[in-house]
């Protein structure tokens, strides 16, 4: 089946955002986020006759994505890599603000997950895609997916332990288990 001319113009923008998280969670740069969210619609666009009414868009964008994401790595690996012509030092200040501080730890403590636990991490508990929704776009089996979940939580309350970050007497929240 095809889908109606227009139609997948009229959806893709709203999952630019979801598109555009998960871009960040996989690259790590805004820039290159940004780059593959671009990418990630075009070839959405190119190949919407492909798209099957009825079956879930966001999943589908979702794989394209990982599958762009992939190629540009294996690209990189061969030595094809793309070099962005800004890479200017970002500015930052640092916050008081607690919560800011647990973000940064957060965020911190999702860097230094393997990729393979951050995607899966990510898709679950940011994007809310099920276990079989995530085993779509990664072409994981289910019980793949279930167990790099488990193993990336787990990493992640290691991680967040041993960060041992006391701001204004507190201590950052524990994480929950979100099934």
């Amino acid at each position: 089946m095809k889908t109606r001319p227009g139609k997948l113009k009229e959806e893709l923008p709203l999952h630019i955002r979801s598109l555009y998280r998960y871009a960040l969670a996989l690259t790590r740069s805004d820039d290159d986020a940004r780059d593959l969210v671009q990418d990630c619609c075009t070839v959405a666009l190119d190949k919407q006759d492909l798209f099957e009414p009825g079956t879930n868009l966001r999943a589908w964008l979702f794989t394209i994505m990982h599958n762009r994401h992939v190629t540009r790595l294996r690209r990189r690996v061969q030595g094809v890599e793309h070099v962005p012509v800004n890479q200017a030092a970002r500015v930052s200040q640092p916050s008081n603000q607690i919560a800011r501080l647990e973000i940064r730890d957060l965020v911190a403590a999702m860097e230094q997950l393997d990729d393979e636990f951050s995607e899966v991490l990510v898709l679950v508990t940011v994007e809310g895609l099920s276990y079989k929704e995530v085993a779509e776009v990664l072409d994981l089996p289910v019980g793949t997916v279930t167990s790099r979940l488990s193993r990336a939580r787990a990493q992640l309350r290691r991680l967040m332990a041993g960060s041992g970050r006391k701001a204004a007497g507190r201590v950052a929240a524990p994480l929950r288990v979100v099934k």
